[in-house]
C-alpha cells in the first residue's frame, strides 16, 4: 500500500496519446476523486466520468461501469436487462447465536459453527439447492422448487439439533434478479422478512409456497397476516407442521 501511494506519474501522464476512459468515484474514500480530474485534465484524448457514491473498486455497482464502458469503445450505450428467474429462496439463521457465541467463547463457537455450515451445505447439495451467500450464521440459497426447499429446512433443523443448536428459516418463490453471485429483487426482500418472523426450529413460508406445494402431502398451520417491513401489502404466513 506504501509503495502504491508512493506512485507519481504526474510528469508522464500528458505523453498518453490514446483515448483514455477516467473514470472515479466522487466519494472515493481510498484515492480522492482530485486524482481523477487531474488526470482527465492532462491526458489529452481523454474522457472523464464521476460517479456517486464512494467505492474505489468499479465492481461493487457493475452496472453504470460496464454502461461507460461499453458507450466508450462502442460509441452506443446499450441498456442491460436483468437476469430475473422464477426461483424460491430459502433464508436461515441460528437462533440466540449471540448469546451462544459468549458463553461458548470465540474458539469453541467457531467449530461449532463450521459444523452448523457443513451441516447446511450438505443438505443444499442433496436438495440442489444453491448458496448464494453468508453473513454470520445466516444462509441464503435458491432452490427451482418450493417442495425441496421446504423438504432441505426441515433436514437441516434435524441435522443441527443433533449439534444443539435451534434455526429459523423462511421460505418464498418469485422472480429473483441475479447480480453477478448475488441475487435481489422483491421475492428475497419477502423471504427474508418471513424468515425474520420464524422462531425457534419454525419453517415458515408464504402463502405462495403453500399453494405451490398442494397435493405434495406437506402440511401447513395458518400463522395468519402479517405486514412485511418494507414489501407492501399484507401477507398470509404458514408454518411448516
Amino acid at each position: 500500500m506504501r509503495m502504491s501511494f508512493d506512485i507519481d506519474v504526474r510528469d508522464i501522464a500528458a505523453s498518453v496519446r490514446v483515448p483514455t476512459l477516467i473514470i472515479h468515484s466522487e466519494g472515493d474514500m481510498i484515492c480522492d476523486v482530485e486524482n481523477g480530474r487531474y488526470l482527465a485534465a492532462t491526458i489529452p484524448e481523454s474522457h472523464y466520468v464521476e460517479l456517486p457514491g464512494a467505492d474505489h473498486v468499479p465492481w461493487f455497482e457493475p452496472g453504470p461501469v460496464i454502461g461507460e464502458i461499453r458507450e466508450f469503445l462502442t460509441g452506443r450505450r446499450v441498456a442491460l436487462v436483468p437476469d430475473r428467474i422464477l426461483a424460491t429462496v430459502l433464508f436461515t439463521d441460528i437462533v440466540g447465536s449471540t448469546d451462544r457465541a459468549a458463553h461458548m467463547g470465540d474458539a469453541r463457537w467457531r467449530e461449532l459453527l463450521e459444523l452448523h455450515n457443513a451441516a447446511l451445505r450438505s443438505q443444499f447439495e442433496r436438495f440442489r439447492g444453491v448458496e448464494v451467500n453468508t453473513a454470520g450464521d445466516g444462509f441464503l440459497a435458491t432452490f427451482d422448487g418450493p417442495a425441496r426447499a421446504i423438504q432441505c429446512a426441515r433436514e437441516i433443523g434435524r441435522q443441527v439439533e443433533a449439534l444443539g443448536l435451534e434455526i429459523r428459516a423462511g421460505i418464498h418463490t418469485g422472480e429473483i434478479e441475479h447480480i453477478g453471485d448475488d441475487v435481489g429483487g422483491i421475492a428475497v426482500h419477502i423471504g427474508a422478512r418471513i424468515a425474520g418472523l420464524a422462531g425457534a426450529s419454525e419453517v415458515l413460508v408464504s402463502r405462495t409456497v403453500k399453494d405451490l406445494v398442494a397435493g405434495s402431502g406437506i402440511e401447513f398451520e395458518d400463522r395468519g397476516e402479517h405486514s412485511l417491513k418494507g414489501v407492501p401489502d399484507e401477507w398470509r404466513i404458514y408454518a411448516v407442521v
